[in-house]
């Protein structure tokens, strides 16, 4: 019935003369080691008092050992060329003759769930990405953070948790490892041992492997989200306010030049992704990301992902090649998904060239940080500029910063609005519209806090009347101390 999943060769061979003789060997060694693990102490060891604790770790042991050998045969036994054509549903059947097949010879008994949990994690070290496979699924789960192969965390509504899922060993960890990034064309060794690759559904992943991960390697996997927040839900969830969310659409809309502000985790590219929702269907969009992240609704997007060396060190293609690139692609807007290195010099200069409403994101705790690190930037490019000349080329280039923060408890939320009004002197002035004002804390750790706005009329005001977006005065008041 599932001759086609077989190697032609053993099909044959184990019809015509039974199973091979390695297999022959192997079973009874495995059925030893079963046996042995089912009878903890039958060999003359003093009883002790097992606690709930020692048998499920007992017993994950078992299964992981079982999993093991059942995956050798498993890769033995199985058509890997065959499987790109197979169905979910033919190869979960071939996977449950398999394993029946060899749990009888290795003498093992399990019951109706451990045998389905048993296929499942078996189609997944197949098909998947093995122990992973779950927190991928797992739509509450945001980030996945693999500290060696006995320890993996997930972020969940922006906590971390330690979770009970691990891996075999090593070995194990560096096999799927090298199953995301050979997926990708690229490859990870002592030579090259870290890598930042995108999975299959659009997951942010990265890793770093021994010798410079001291204790295993080191796994990030920001998760990729089908269903992007739009502004609507972000306002829901707390994360800004109606009145915030109506001072940003006309700020988006009059082609202002946005940058998103704030520190890993903290919402950049969700925030990003909301504000380009503001902007008209018949613009020209271009986004340059190192991974691509970013989902635009509009009809005319072209999106360019950077792209790093290759072994020999040759075919790298940056975000500054992209951005230099893009600028003779007739774009109306340009969004890059993070500047954080030399292109910001061509980001600036875009800005300040016709290419109105262009929107990035930079790590920093502030915006007045974020200045600063656009500032260092500059500097760290290499271009020889005194610092009031690189002051007066962001003052004229970005209009907006948007600061984005990830709260002691895990709320995000979209703490302070920044305009940038030119310069006073030296310094480059600013004035804040919006901000998040924090209050105090619930006996459980959560924040309570209120947005209010700052009382200070935007500078762009007119800029938004000319364009259609007569915002009321009253969005500008402060909300009353209660």
């Amino acid at each position: 019935m599932f001759s086609r999943f077989k190697k032609p060769d053993q099909a044959t061979t184990q019809q015509a003369a039974g199973p091979a003789p390695a297999t022959a060997q192997a079973a009874p060694q495995a059925a030893a080691q079963t046996v042995s693990m089912r009878r903890p102490g039958a060999a003359g060891a003093q009883p002790a008092q097992v606690t709930a604790a020692d048998k499920d770790r007992k017993r994950r042991e078992r299964m992981g050992e079982i999993k093991v050998e059942l995956h050798k045969r498993l890769l033995d036994n199985l058509n890997l060329s065959a499987l790109e054509h197979a169905t979910e549903q033919d190869l979960k059947q071939e996977i449950s003759a398999i394993s029946a097949e060899a749990l009888e010879e290795l003498s093992v008994v399990l019951n109706k769930d451990e045998r389905a949990t048993l296929h499942q994690e078996l189609y997944d070290e197949v098909m998947g990405l093995g122990p992973l496979e779950p927190l991928l699924k797992d739509e509450t789960v945001n980030d996945i953070l693999v500290n060696g192969p006995r320890q993996i965390f997930v972020e969940r509504a922006g906590k971390l948790q330690l979770t009970d899922i691990t891996f075999k060993d090593e070995r194990h960890l560096l096999r799927i490892i090298d199953k995301i990034v050979s997926a990708v064309g690229r490859r990870v060794d002592e030579s090259n041992p870290y890598c930042d690759a995108r999975l299959a559904d659009g997951s942010r992943f990265n890793c770093m492997v021994p010798p410079i991960a001291v204790d295993g390697s080191l796994v990030s996997i920001r998760k990729f989200k089908k269903d992007k927040l739009g502004v609507d839900d972000l306002v829901r969830f707390g994360a800004f306010t109606e009145e915030m969310a109506a001072y940003l659409q006309a700020a988006v809309a009059t082609r202002l030049n946005v940058i998103v502000s704030g520190g890993t985790g903290s919402g950049k590219t969700t925030t990003l992704n909301a504000l380009s929702s503001f902007i008209d269907n018949a613009e020209r969009i271009l986004t340059i990301e190192d991974t691509a992240e970013l989902q635009l609704q509009q009809v005319h997007v072209g999106r360019m992902e950077s792209r790093p060396a290759n072994v020999e060190g040759k075919g790298a293609v940056t975000q500054r090649d992209c951005l230099r690139n893009a600028l003779r692609m007739r774009p109306d807007r340009i969004i890059v998904g993070e500047t954080r290195g030399e292109e910001v010099i061509d980001m600036l200069q875009a800005m300040n060239t016709g290419h109105d409403g262009s929107m990035t994101t930079i790590h920093a705790n502030s915006a007045r940080d974020g200045i600063s690190r656009l500032e260092n930037m500059v500097a760290m490019a290499g271009i020889e500029m005194p610092l009031k000349a690189v002051r007066s080329q962001i003052a004229s280039a970005v209009n907006l910063i948007v600061q984005a923060s990830r709260l002691q408890d895990g709320s995000r939320r979209m703490t302070s609005v920044t305009e940038i009004t030119g310069m006073e002197g030296e310094v480059i002035s600013m004035q804040e519209i919006f901000r998040y004002e924090r209050l105090g804390l619930t006996p459980e750790g959560k924040i309570i806090g209120r947005f209010t706005a700052t009382g200070v009329r935007s500078a762009y005001a007119d800029r938004f009347k000319q364009w259609g977006y007569d915002l009321p005065p009253s969005i500008y008041e402060p909300v009353a101390a209660e």
